[in-house]
């Protein structure tokens, strides 16, 4: 787990090894405390070549969480599956204000796959309990693979709907099982 110094301006400065998730300090030089990966800082001052490795970090990072999840029907994960990929990620832009813009494209097994939006829900809530807070995540179906694409794409980004969707204790207990980490 990453501690984020964050100073006034809200922009990343730092980060250290810890667990949990706290605030430390008063309003204007706190540490946030949080799972997630430090790659933003004060954009303005950095050249497009650190941009660009930054952009490449965050695309790396993305794609080490999302790889590991398990599918709900078969003993395997995404990526033995090749469901996820690692071309599947992109980092659209990190503008000014450290904001990153992170498309996720997936591909289900099947083009009738009734678990599409179940996969696609893991993806996002592991993906919102790792990165910080400063990433936009679009996760969409790859064009063409699925019959209901469009609408499982506007489940899988509608927050009112993925919140909805975690209340309920056996979606939510599949959710945990496919993205829980084996030691």
């Amino acid at each position: 787990m990453l501690a984020l110094i964050v100073n006034k301006t809200r922009t990343l400065i730092g980060m250290n090894e810890v667990m949990g998730v706290q605030k430390i300090g008063d309003k204007h030089n706190a540490v946030f405390m949080r799972p997630s990966v430090a790659i933003v800082q004060d954009m303005e001052e950095l050249d497009e070549e650190t941009i660009s490795k930054k952009k490449q970090d965050l695309k790396e990072t993305v794609y080490d969480c999302i790889r590991n999840i398990r599918d709900p029907e078969k003993p395997a994960t995404l990526e033995d599956l090749l469901v996820v990929y690692e071309d599947g990620v992109q980092v659209k832009s990190i503008n000014g204000s450290g904001t990153a813009v992170v498309h996720v494209e997936f591909n289900p097994t099947v083009p009738h796959c009734s678990l599409a939006t179940l996969i696609g829900l893991c993806m996002r809530i592991k993906l919102q309990r790792n990165l910080i807070n400063y990433v936009k995540l679009d996760i969409t179906i790859k064009k063409g693979a699925h019959d209901t694409e469009d609408e499982i794409n506007k489940q899988i980004n509608d927050k009112e709907r993925v919140a909805a969707a975690m209340e309920n204790p056996n979606l939510r207990d599949m959710v945990e099982k496919c993205i829980r980490e084996d030691d």
